[in-house]
């Protein structure tokens, strides 16, 4: 494969918005989890919910201000190695993400400071209010984000002018277009199934160590409930927006299932080795009939293969089958994981008395965003190689700029994230195992705000 600036600039994308989407998947689910723990402690006044909502908040505040500073470095992107879709999309694109900006990312910027300093200073409702809204915020900016990518993924709602540039026509059909509705909630639900598993590894590990402790076994059992719930949800959410790719983006579809030749009762690849050059599966494990009934929810149904596509317009078929797997196959343990502490807490003394349930959500910690990671790799890989599908090619979108110039700066960002993220990730692992008791124990008055509780947090924990 030759490096062209065209590889370099979609793999420096790739790179940084890989990195990027593991905070708004972790903070869009965790700031709503901050607002039922407030608010339930608020009617119950029972102090774990309350230690609890001290303790992930710092979380939230560094996940927060990582996600923002890697945000700014892909809207940087779309002008220096995408200037060609930029000139072309922004009079579409550039209202959405201006929508994410003034609606979504100022509310979250204007309460974040009374939710994390506001503790002492406002009263309970207005403290609760705040919290509310930063939640509210991370859901708005969600909405802008996934209506912006939902266009590009099905335009419509615009004409497109003699010079090539596009122009919006119809605002709602550009807001509200036909993949919107199912990837937004598919999207959202992820985000707290994200959310739920990292609070829920964290309890684990810490009823490992620890043993018994109030908090713990609270945001377990929280955790369980969320996972146990959504999970199933997800999965048929996510075969409704299958149903939205079999019919608006086929080939995407077909490289999903490894499909090579169009056909009726087309079957279900559990796992496969697609070949791209030789066109057809070099081995596949198989299910007869099924594919056809998953993917247009009838075995006589025919589901076009990819050689009805000419090869230029085919998506790179291995890593979004195998993406497309890895994530439902996390998605099918996160149901498991979901019924087995469910039963735990039916049927016995509890989850947390079960180790072996334990090690497990310890394992799960990390599931969501992994899964997360590889849906949107089936989307933006599985698009190829369109950008805007069916309107702007991938190649006629890059920037004139030479491959020396993106290796580079590919080179640059690759140090920088080394170090700068894996140094937050590192401290944000630390503050986890740390735990919610320290910081319940530590100071002696019981409403200090959390703000002081971030401050104060590495010089307890160097005591």
């Amino acid at each position: 494969m030759d490096l062209d600036a065209l590889i370099l600039s979609r793999l420096q994308f790739a790179f940084t918005i890989a990195f990027h989407i593991i905070f708004p998947s972790f903070t869009i689910g965790l700031a709503s989890y901050l607002a039922v723990l407030e608010g339930l402690w608020l009617v119950t006044k029972r102090d774990a919910f309350r230690t609890l909502y001290l303790f992930w908040v710092k979380i939230f505040a560094i996940s927060f201000g990582m996600g923002v500073v890697s945000g700014v470095v892909l809207s940087y992107q779309l002008g220096t190695n995408w200037s060609t879709f930029s000139a072309v999309a922004a009079p579409v694109i550039g209202p959405l993400l201006a929508f994410e900006v003034l609606a979504a990312f100022f509310l979250e910027a204007s309460f974040l400071g009374v939710m994390l300093f506001g503790w002492k200073k406002v009263g309970p409702g207005l403290h609760l209010t705040a919290t509310v809204l930063v939640a509210l915020g991370t859901l708005m900016s969600a909405f802008w984000i996934i209506s912006a990518n939902s266009w590009m993924q099905h335009p419509t709602g615009f004409t497109q002018l003699p010079d090539g540039t596009l122009r919006a026509v119809d605002w709602m059909q550009v807001i509200f277009s036909p993949t919107f509705p199912e990837r937004f909630a598919h999207m959202v639900m992820a985000a707290y199934l994200t959310t739920a598993l990292v609070v829920g590894a964290a309890s684990a590990w810490r009823l490992l160590r620890r043993g018994r402790e109030d908090e713990s076994c609270l945001a377990l059992r929280m955790a369980i409930g969320m996972f146990a719930i959504v999970a199933p949800l997800q999965l048929f959410v996510g075969d409704l927006s299958g149903k939205d790719v079999e019919r608006l983006q086929p080939a995407k579809l077909a490289a999903i299932e490894a499909f090579w030749e169009t056909r009726t009762e087309q079957p279900f690849h559990v796992v496969a080795w697609p070949d791209r050059a030789a066109e057809k599966n070099l081995f596949a494990l198989s299910i007869p009939k099924m594919g056809s009934f998953i993917s247009a929810g009838s075995t006589q149904a025919e589901v076009k293969g990819l050689k009805a596509f000419a090869p230029s317009d085919r998506p790179p078929v291995f890593i979004v089958f195998w993406a497309f797997r890895i994530m439902v196959g996390l998605g099918v343990l996160m149901i498991g994981l979901g019924a087995w502490g469910a039963w735990l807490m039916w049927r016995t003394t509890g989850p947390e008395t079960s180790r072996w349930f334990l090690r497990a959500a310890v394992a799960m910690g990390p599931a969501g965003f992994v899964a997360v990671i590889c849906g949107w790799i089936v989307a933006e890989v599985g698009r190829q190689p369109y950008v805007i599908y069916g309107v702007l090619r991938t190649a006629d979108a890059v920037s004139p700029v030479g491959a020396g110039q993106v290796s580079a700066s590919l080179l640059g960002f690759m140090i920088v994230y080394a170090v700068i993220f894996t140094i937050g990730v590192l401290y944000i692992l630390r503050l986890i195992a740390q735990g919610p008791e320290r910081i319940a124990e530590a100071p002696h008055d019981p409403n200090r705000p959390p703000g002081a509780a971030m401050a104060a947090a590495p010089r307890e924990a160097g005591q």
